[in-house]
């Protein structure tokens, strides 16, 4: 669904052994937070990001926007895969609502929920296909997604990648502010762990 994990802010052996167990061997997640050096056999991707708040972000729905279900999900990991967006599984979608715009019965884009702390919701997932990018197709589905937000009574919020200045400069346009800055870090836990580890099951 979305792997994502905490770490003590200097994690000793003991906390990655729990996580890979956790997790499980060879398997793929994401920590946010201060930069952490996982031990050796683990896989490790770094950067840094942006988290940006939607208070005063004009929402409403388009009458071209369709809900996701579960008949989309080939698709949707189709669209992802294609695009890179940020993690998403198969089952993301059960995190909340996903939209999507399509375009002679293909999906050409999408936008959607994930996390949702009290009062607050992510907006994620937002992607286009490169074909039909430039047509504002992402902004109508952020503001859709939006719209479903604020009547739970919630705020939007949203996270992208500190050198992605396109969608910075058009969530800065659509009214999303500069909360903090944050630091990711995509990990893959050892494909076998260690007899210290799997002797704690």
């Amino acid at each position: 669904m979305a792997r994502f994990a905490a770490l003590p802010s200097e994690p000793d052996a003991d906390d990655w052994a729990d996580l890979a167990l956790l997790v499980g061997p060879g398997e793929k997640l994401v920590i946010s937070g201060a930069p952490r050096t996982p031990p050796e056999g683990w896989e490790y991707r770094g950067g840094e990001g942006v988290q940006m708040v939607g208070t005063a972000v004009e929402v409403g729905p388009n009458p071209e926007a369709v809900q996701l279900g579960a008949a989309d999900v080939p698709e949707m990991v189709d669209l992802v895969a294609r695009t890179q967006p940020g993690p998403f599984e198969p089952n993301t979608r059960l995190m909340g609502t996903y939209l999507g715009i399509r375009i002679d019965g293909a999906l050409v884009a999408m936008a959607g929920e994930r996390f949702r702390p009290p009062g607050w919701s992510e907006i994620s997932a937002v992607c286009t296909d490169p074909d039909y990018r430039g047509r504002g197709l992402a902004s109508r589905l952020i503001r859709a997604v939006g719209a479903v937000i604020r009547e739970r009574g919630d705020v939007p919020y949203l996270h992208a990648a500190g050198t992605n200045a396109t969608a910075i400069r058009l969530y800065e346009h659509m009214g999303f502010t500069l909360r903090r800055h944050v630091v990711f870090a995509m990990l893959r836990t050892p494909v076998h762990l260690g007899a210290d580890v799997t002797s704690m099951t």
